[in-house]
């Protein structure tokens, strides 16, 4: 039987430090704002975000995958991807083991979330006079 501060994680999520963007672990904490599942998040530094998050809800491969069709870079040396591997693992046994089968379609499910929530004016980048003109 499991407890529920085993469904509660904190992870650190090591951004590549080649990036254009000076502060990921800032503009990550924004696109991750508001999903389901993640209770707290913290720019630890310009290139660490420190993640707080439900498991039974959403898993750390999800908020990494979630990152990364968004743009953001990974870090990629070997100590983080063992580590990574080592999470991902962990994180499905006990998911399945607790009933939660992992969900396909929960990285696809974020986005649509996240995108019904946006203000959707025109984005139409042309000035006034350019729009109208034929």
């Amino acid at each position: 039987m499991t407890s529920a501060s085993d469904n509660l994680k904190r992870r650190e999520i090591p951004f590549c430090k080649l990036h254009p963007d000076q502060n990921p672990a800032h503009t990550a904490a924004l696109v991750l704002d508001e999903t389901p599942g993640i209770l707290h998040l913290n720019a630890c530094g310009p290139h660490l975000l420190e993640v707080d998050y439900e498991l039974h809800l959403i898993s750390l491969k999800e908020v990494e995958e979630l990152l990364v069709e968004v743009g953001f870079h990974l870090a990629g040396d070997l100590l983080v991807r063992l580590k990574r591997a080592l999470y991902y693992y962990t994180e499905e046994i006990q998911r399945e083991n607790q009933g939660h089968a992992a969900d396909p379609q929960a990285t696809r499910k974020v986005f649509i979330e996240r995108y019904q929530r946006l203000n959707h004016a025109c984005r139409d980048e042309r000035s006034d006079v350019w729009r109208h003109y034929r």
